[in-house]
C-alpha cells in the first residue's frame, strides 16, 4: 500500500502550503498568515461585523502560529490581542511583523497550553479558535478554559474542518491526495510522508511536529485528534456556553443538501463555524 500511496501521490500537485512557501522563499509562515487573515473571519461575518468581535475589545487568539492572523485582527480595532501558541519558536517572527505593521503596543505573543491558560478570570471580551480545535490533546478542557477567560456576555468565534474533510489529515505539504487518510493507514501515510519531507530544509522538524510515538512504540499522528462533527457537537452541548450561532460550510455549493445527511457530512463539509456565548 506504501508503494501504490506514493505511486498516486505523484498524480496530485499539492495545494498550497505555508511551509514549502517558506522553503521556496516566497513568503514566511507570519506573512501567509497575515494574508489570509480575513479568509479565517469570514464565515462568521454571517452572523457577527468585525466591530462586534475586535473593536475596543481585549481579544485572544488560539493557536496563533506565527502570528499572522493575530496581526490582522490587531488592524481591526482592538484595544490589545494575545496570540497563545504551544510552539515558542514563532515568538520572534510573530513580533517582528507586528512592528512592520506598528501594531505592536497592541500584540502579545504568549507560549502557552490552551488547557491550562496562564490567563486571569474573565480577561478576555472574545476569543478566536481558527483550526484549533482539531489539534489540541484535551478539546474539553479547552473549552472550560475558554469560559473561563472570557468575560460576561463575551463570545468565543470557533471553526475547524472535520477529520473527513479532504484534507482533514493536514498532511498537504507533502501529499496531495483528498480523503487520503480514508484511503490509507495511519501506518502507511506515516511511511510515506516521512519519506517524502525527509530532505527538505526543515524535513526533520515537519516529521518531529506531526509524528509521536505510544508507550507500546507505535508511531501515530499527534497533530491532530481527528475531531469529526459529531465528536465536536457533544463537546460543545457539554459544554457550560450558550451556542449562538451554528452552520455546516459545504465544500461547494452542490454539497449543500448531501451535506446535511449524518454520515455525508463528515465528508462534505469544509468548516465547522460556531460563536458561543458566556
Amino acid at each position: 500500500m506504501y508503494k501504490l500511496c506514493m505511486s498516486v501521490n505523484r498524480l496530485f500537485k499539492l495545494p498550497v502550503h505555508p511551509f514549502n512557501l517558506h522553503n521556496e522563499g516566497k513568503k514566511t509562515y507570519a506573512q501567509w498568515q497575515y494574508e489570509k487573515g480575513f479568509e479565517t473571519i469570514k464565515f462568521y461575518l454571517k452572523h457577527s461585523t468585525t466591530d462586534e468581535m475586535f473593536k475596543d475589545k481585549a481579544v485572544l487568539d488560539i493557536g496563533c502560529g506565527a502570528g499572522g492572523k493575530t496581526v490582522y485582527y490587531a488592524s481591526l480595532g482592538v484595544k490589545r490581542i494575545t496570540g497563545l501558541e504551544i510552539l515558542g519558536k514563532y515568538r520572534e517572527e510573530a513580533e517582528n511583523l507586528a512592528k512592520e505593521n506598528n501594531l505592536a503596543d497592541k500584540f502579545a505573543f504568549v507560549r502557552g497550553d490552551a488547557a491550562d491558560m496562564p490567563f486571569d478570570d474573565e480577561t478576555f471580551d472574545t476569543i478566536i479558535m481558527n483550526d484549533a480545535m482539531e489539534h489540541v490533546a484535551e478539546p474539553e478542557k479547552v473549552i472550560e478554559e475558554c469560559y473561563r477567560v472570557l468575560k460576561k456576555g463575551g463570545r468565543l468565534y470557533l471553526n475547524f474542518p472535520p477529520y473527513n474533510h479532504p484534507y482533514g489529515a493536514h498532511l498537504s505539504d507533502a501529499i496531495g491526495i483528498p480523503w487520503v487518510h480514508v484511503f490509507f493507514s495511519e501506518k502507511t501515510l506515516i511511511k510515506a510522508y516521512k519519506e517524502l519531507v525527509k530532505d527538505l530544509p526543515d524535513g526533520q522538524e515537519r516529521i518531529k511536529f506531526r509524528i509521536s510515538r505510544k508507550e507500546d512504540g507505535t508511531e501515530y499522528f499527534s497533530y491532530i485528534n481527528k475531531m469529526s462533527i459529531k465528536r465536536a457537537n457533544k463537546i460543545l452541548q457539554k459544554s457550560s456556553f450558550e451556542l449562538e450561532y451554528y452552520k455546516e460550510e459545504p465544500l461547494r455549493s452542490f454539497f449543500r443538501y448531501p451535506a446535511r445527511l449524518p454520515f455525508l457530512k463528515e465528508f462534505l463539509v469544509k468548516m465547522v463555524v460556531c460563536v458561543l456565548k458566556k
